[in-house]
């Protein structure tokens, strides 16, 4: 009864005018952003943060959310028709995606795409309706050295899943938590590394160090294809986008089978919709009993990731509100804006101000509907946009960044931090350093060092307290877990290589 007058409360909030309104162009935003090579929801969510400082927080999350798994919807479009993923979690969307195009059959995969994202977010949004109440009765057992600990976990996680080394991850990670702690120290009122400029005692601004990762490192990064990808063929001309019976008999499986490990991944921190839709396309590869037809126009290589992907999305929302750790760069940035409206993420966010936490739980429902009138009718008008030249469409993002960073502050500081990080983030890129554990300490940077402070007052200065908590101890041992589980593995897998060069 409470979850189901919980969920009633939240749909009465988000059918208001206002917030469906922004509902809507949340979805339309998250569609484009989503089909535009390169672009992909942190970077559109990042360009649209100036907006949501004179909207209504409830309005604004709201908005936020539906361009995450707008995004996600939109994401494949360019995948299937063009074999450019729109953002990394679309990638696995080219595999089957593409074929079916050559093969004629671009309609059935935008349908699927539409219909497995819709089923995958829908079936997502009730899991994290129910599941939302336990987990925020569970945290309100948090105090600040269970959050401290909670946030070494989130940190060690998202630093431990850097692709290439271990260390280019903790340089990231370095890197976000040295960016925090410039500014006035609250507690103590000292000035920490302004280097004399008045601006920067406030700290830098969250907005211009998201726009500067994301968006200007999009533009330098894409610089070079400013001449190419504008000729790229497509297909502008549809007939009706729809599946057969036969299509969707071998798409249903894999959707229903897909979208709880999609959901279950992207509630841990750091993981996200690449690993997730990677996980859901070699599963059903292994199971299926033609897996020679995958990469080939399968489509069950197409609904399978694109289910996960969307419930995904939905897994690492829920963390961020109900604990205040994001489950992804996307849910990061949407925590920033949180703590910039005002706002607590956290258990407390559902006692006091319910409307925004059932808010944004709801509008993953209706966003869900919405996004699928979207992108099913409108998927011939809105794939007409990845005609624009990038030429012109990469100046235009790069004005609306320097100007949306401007309008936000109205200081030339910020213009030049935006440069400064820009060129951060396109150096990170080039020599393969993550940015999600740089996110994710700028965003809780802060809140870590006072937990850890309030930790020490509670204590008298001892460290002991950490390991009075069993919650505590065992996020420290999961921690450790994060860090050490990538050494066991590398030797593992030496162990076994071994004896096989030794036979030979």
């Amino acid at each position: 009864m409470e979850i189901a007058r919980n969920i009633l409360y939240g749909l009465s909030v988000v059918v208001q005018p206002v917030n469906l309104l922004w509902l809507t162009f949340g979805c339309i935003m998250g569609s484009i952003v989503g089909m535009l090579p390169g672009i992909g929801p942190a970077t559109g969510i990042a360009l649209l943060l100036p907006m949501t400082f004179v909207l209504k927080p409830a309005a604004a999350l709201i908005m936020m959310c539906a361009i995450y798994y707008g995004a996600m919807f939109g994401g494949s479009r360019c995948s299937i028709l063009l074999n450019i993923p729109g953002d990394a979690s679309s990638v696995v969307s080219c595999f089957d995606g593409y074929p079916m195009t050559l093969k004629g059959q671009a309609e059935a995969a935008l349908a699927i795409s539409a219909l497995a994202s819709f089923i995958g977010q829908m079936a997502a949004a009730l899991a994290a309706m129910v599941a939302a109440l336990p987990i925020t009765r569970f945290a309100l057992r948090f105090g600040p050295p269970e959050y401290f600990t909670l946030m070494v976990c989130a940190l060690a996680a998202t630093t431990s899943l850097a692709q290439d080394s271990l260390l280019k991850g903790f340089i990231s990670l370095m890197l976000g938590l040295m960016i925090t702690t410039i500014g006035i120290d609250l507690q103590s009122g000292v000035q920490r590394f302004v280097f004399g400029i008045p601006e920067l005692q406030m700290g830098i601004e969250f907005v211009v160090v998201i726009i500067g990762l994301y968006a200007v490192t999009e533009i330098l990064e894409n610089y070079k294809t400013l001449s190419s990808t504008g000729d790229t063929p497509m297909q502008t001309k549809f007939g009706r986008i729809w599946v057969s019976k036969e299509q969707w008999r071998r798409s249903i499986g894999p959707i229903l089978r897909q979208t709880p490990i999609g959901f279950l991944i992207g509630i841990l921190p750091g993981t996200g919709g690449t690993i997730a839709t990677m996980m859901a396309y070699n599963n059903e590869k292994q199971i299926s009993k033609h897996p020679e037809e995958f990469g080939k126009g399968a489509i069950e290589g197409l609904a399978a990731p694109e289910a996960a992907n969307n419930s995904c999305s939905i897994g690492a929302i829920l963390p961020m509100i109900t604990l205040g750790v994001p489950g992804s760069g996307t849910a990061a940035i949407m925590l920033g804006a949180l703590m910039i409206a005002g706002l607590q993420p956290g258990p407390l966010l559902f006692q006091h101000h319910p409307e925004i936490a059932w808010g944004i739980i709801a509008s993953m429902f209706v966003g869900a509907i919405v996004c699928l009138i979207v992108n099913l009718p409108l998927a011939g008008l809105l794939v007409r946009l990845l005609a624009i030249p990038p030429r012109i469409m990469y100046p235009l993002i790069l004005a609306i960044s320097f100007l949306g960073v401007y309008t936000a502050g109205f200081s030339t500081v910020d213009l030049y931090l935006l440069t400064i990080f820009g060129l951060l983030g396109y150096f990170m890129r080039k020599y393969e350093i993550p940015s999600a554990p740089l996110i994710l300490a700028v965003v809780i940077g802060s809140p870590l060092e006072q937990s850890f402070r309030q930790s020490l007052m509670l204590s008298d200065g001892s460290l002991r307290i950490f390991a009075r908590s069993g919650i505590s101890v065992t996020l420290l041992a999961l921690a450790a877990g994060s860090v050490v589980f990538p050494f066991a593995s590398a030797w593992m897998r030496k162990r076994r290589q071994q004896p096989t060069a030794v036979s030979h």
